[in-house]
């Protein structure tokens, strides 16, 4: 393995992981799981957006960036479905951000919070921009099947780790407590977050049509 090759795995590897630290969807969604319900749910919610991250970055290795450049309405449709999945989150959170906690059940619009992680990290434009423009400018021009492994492997990873962080932080008891006290409050906001990149995404989506 060449020193150069080494540097691009760390480069990738680095630059991903604070594209994935940065607040987004993921963060909201892995934190509430982790506080409304439990702290496993939380991780099987980091399982689901690493297998998301699984499939973005096998695209992108298999060719990703070329389609999206020879059918732009394709991208486009993503950013669409995203941002419709983004707002039905935020509708559901908004709607039921007054209603007591319920740790066997929930708002949640996937019951099933692996799927609920999958679901997430795939209709992620966010996600989609980074595999379809840095990630691939990022990468040499020939990429070997064991750097192709190793990426994969490294950006899932990352995603697993550092959500799994998340989901241990946020079902610590102090802050179970202080989310019951704020519920209302932390739920409404999130819905407004969502809800607002969900339209900020349908309306970029809307300048290309």
């Amino acid at each position: 393995m060449a020193t150069s090759d080494l540097l691009t795995l760390v480069s990738i590897g680095l630059i991903q992981l604070l594209a994935v630290i940065s607040p987004g969807p993921s963060f909201l969604i892995t934190a509430r799981t982790a506080v409304s319900h439990s702290r496993l749910d939380g991780f099987k919610v980091a399982l689901g957006l690493g297998a998301g991250t699984v499939i973005w970055s096998s695209a992108a290795l298999l060719g990703l960036n070329a389609v999206f450049h020879a059918v732009p309405m394709l991208f486009t449709g993503m950013k669409i479905a995203g941002a419709l999945f983004l707002l039905y989150i935020a509708f559901m959170i908004f709607r039921h951000a007054a209603e007591p906690l319920k740790i066997e059940g929930g708002a949640d619009a996937v019951d099933n919070p692996f799927v609920r992680g999958f679901l997430t990290q795939i209709t992620n434009p966010k996600v989609a921009v980074f595999f379809g423009s840095i990630f691939i400018a990022m990468l040499p021009a020939n990429v070997p099947l064991w750097m192709t492994l190793a990426l994969i492997f490294i950006v899932s990873f990352n995603e697993v780790w550092w959500y799994t962080v998340v989901a241990l932080f946020f079902g610590s008891v102090p802050v179970r407590r202080f989310y019951l006290k704020a519920k209302v409050w932390i739920d409404r906001i999130t819905g407004l977050f969502l809800g607002g990149l969900g339209l900020r995404l349908l309306w970029s989506a809307r300048e290309v049509l």
